[in-house]
């Protein structure tokens, strides 16, 4: 996500990628299915499991989290958006 602004404007968020180290707090890039295919999101996780982590990704509500797949970017049911 370099350069995708200004020239040499850089991403402003520093995501993590591994999902063996994924930790409460940590920025990922999730994805959802249906007719947001394709779409970039961000959040950050509030819940990690041995199978699902729960993702804050609503700004303008905090207290909604999205289940998503634990894998390097989560994979969220459009139903849950």
């Amino acid at each position: 996500m370099q350069d995708m602004g200004e020239t040499g404007e850089n991403c402003p968020f520093e995501f993590n990628f591994d999902e063996k180290t994924f930790k409460i707090g940590d920025t990922v890039s999730f994805r959802v299915n249906g007719s947001l295919e394709g779409f970039p999101f961000v959040g950050t996780l509030v819940e990690v499991h041995d199978d699902h982590v729960l993702i804050a990704g609503d700004p303008q509500d905090p207290a909604k989290h999205y289940r998503g797949t634990r894998e390097s970017r989560p994979q969220v049911e459009y139903t849950e958006i």
